[in-house]
């Protein structure tokens, strides 16, 4: 496997909206992120993955983009994004940015004059049909939307306010790839592609993702952008194989650099993807997963728990109440000892939790809304409903950033864009900065070890029978072998080895773990060397 800086180092998502706010106006911006530069080189993030700071209406907090070459107001301006990557380069840390180019918004140059008329030069930007097929949007009904002044329908998988782009006219990559090129000559670390795999899709076939064509275009697109440059490249891909991620992924096919898979977040899914709905946690299967996953030989992985759209970890699958602290450091050191390039969402070094959130009105966010409408109409309750908002509405992820004891969690003087969790003077960096026994430090640890040994990069991977709830593997690299074990559970746990313990690397509780000791404590987790 060819080494690559991105395969060493840990990436840092920030969610703009939430980090922190340096002008009181209850948004997060980019002077705010620059304020915390320092925090982040402490954690020893090697790159920031920003989600989306370009000119937008907000409809989706960023991901409808009205111009890609310019910063929201709402966030600052080019200069301070110019200043945000000077100063994190003086870090150590390079900036990512999220490249969103299945769809723009409805208020993109492009779009205002390709719904003019049916005969505008932009009118082939986008997608458009007389008659509406049976695809859905991705946030609740049809994935159509009738434009009155022209009388056809364009394509929305996502908000009708995200028309999406075309990618089968040949102009629309130009623009796309003279955009990429922009950032790259700013400085930029790569790019985080935004549901990467809807641009090959064939419409009028109903296939949206991985569409015959895709491949074709991300080859194109690396030759005309990012290839000749050490850039990281991750693709968001919720329908991925590890087969298909071999195919965007093996660096022969010049494509990314890794992709983002959700296998094991799909898979507590009930039928047909149906998020809301949820199966009940199941270690059996996370370990079945992430074996698949780890035995990937062609490509790269990418590890995470968390992001902008997801619940957080330590509510979902951890215990947030009596073993937050310990499940938070077992979930960390159950994914950053494996094989790949490992992404933290910004609080889940402090072992953020979900919101208790009690109504719509709490709610900004744009999938959930139309969800509760959607399900209103089918005759589920409201409690139903906001059931189904706390355990995976993605405004859990996107509540402000934790920061200290002062109102609103430091994160702003000004009125929150969105409420701050009321446990923040329980969990905050100020606090866990303070004692070493935090889970900041245990994740500050699994990044050194990553920075400091080749095995955790570049080791094999090898399962270990265990008892249903704990979690134990090998990595084995030139002739070592290092054991990690996770129980992942309320409940003490056996687990037997016949491994002798050489050095112990990490652990979550106190004491020194005996191998031959037939019990795991709740949520214990620890890596050793053993022979």
């Amino acid at each position: 496997m060819e080494k690559n800086w991105w395969q060493k180092t840990v990436v840092y998502q920030i969610y703009p909206r939430s980090f922190m706010d340096s002008n009181n106006d209850g948004v997060g911006d980019l002077q705010g992120i620059i304020s915390k530069l320092d925090y982040l080189k402490e954690l020893g993030i090697g790159a920031i993955w920003l989600s989306p700071v370009y000119q937008s209406p907000m409809d989706d907090n960023g991901y409808d983009i009205s111009d890609y070459q310019a910063i929201a107001d709402v966030f600052g301006t080019m200069e301070d994004m110019e200043q945000l990557l000077a100063c994190a380069e003086q870090r150590g840390i390079k900036i990512v940015m999220d490249l969103v180019v299945n769809h723009t918004s409805d208020e993109h140059a492009w779009f205002v004059e390709a719904r003019s008329s049916r005969d505008n030069k932009y009118r082939d930007y986008y997608i458009w049909r007389d008659e509406p097929n049976d695809l859905k949007s991705t946030f609740s009904g049809s994935a159509w939307e009738f434009d009155e002044k022209t009388g056809q329908y364009f394509l929305h998988i996502f908000s009708k306010r995200q028309p999406d782009l075309n990618w089968e006219n040949p102009i629309v990559h130009r623009e796309v790839y003279n955009m990429m090129n922009y950032w790259i000559d700013k400085g930029i670390g790569g790019f985080r592609m935004d549901v990467i795999d809807l641009i090959g899709k064939e419409i009028d076939q109903e296939i949206t993702g991985n569409g015959p064509k895709l491949h074709e275009y991300l080859q194109e697109m690396n030759r005309a952008t990012f290839g000749d440059k050490n850039l990281l490249t991750v693709g968001e891909t919720w329908g991925a194989t590890p087969e298909i991620a071999e195919l965007y992924s093996n660096p022969e096919r010049a494509e990314l650099s890794m992709v983002f898979q959700f296998e094991h977040i799909t898979d507590t899914y009930l039928d047909e993807g149906e998020k809301w709905d949820k199966k009940a946690f199941s270690v059996s299967l996370l370990k079945e997963v992430f074996a698949k996953w780890q035995a990937l030989e062609k490509g790269w992985n990418s590890l995470f728990w968390n992001n902008h759209d997801l619940p957080r970890i330590v509510s979902n699958w951890g215990n947030d109440k009596k073993y937050r602290v310990e499940s938070a450091k077992a979930f960390a050191i159950l994914l950053h000892m494996m094989k790949g390039t490992p992404y933290i969402y910004q609080g889940e070094e402090l072992g953020m939790t979900n919101f208790p959130f009690e109504s719509i009105e709490q709610i900004n966010d744009v999938e959930s809304r139309n969800m509760r409408l959607e399900r209103l109409s089918e005759g589920y309750s409201e409690d139903e409903i906001m059931d189904s908002i706390r355990r995976v509405g993605r405004d859990n992820a996107r509540t402000p950033m934790q920061w200290s004891l002062d109102e609103n969690a430091g994160f702003t003087e000004g009125k929150p864009w969105l409420s701050v969790n009321p446990n923040y003077l329980e969990i905050n960096a100020d606090l866990a900065l303070k004692d070493e026994k935090s889970v900041f430090y245990t994740y500050k640890k699994l990044i050194e070890l990553r920075r400091q040994h080749d095995w955790v990069v570049y080791g094999d991977f090898e399962l270990l029978d265990s008892e249903r709830d704990v979690f134990a593997y090998l990595r084995k690299y030139k002739g070592k072998k290092y054991l990690v074990v996770v129980n992942l559970s309320d409940e003490q746990n056996s687990f037997l080895t016949g491994f002798v313990s050489k050095e112990l690397l990490i652990h979550n509780y106190e004491f020194m773990p005996e191998l031959s000791r037939m019990n795991l404590l709740p949520w214990e987790a620890f890596v050793c060397e053993v022979e």
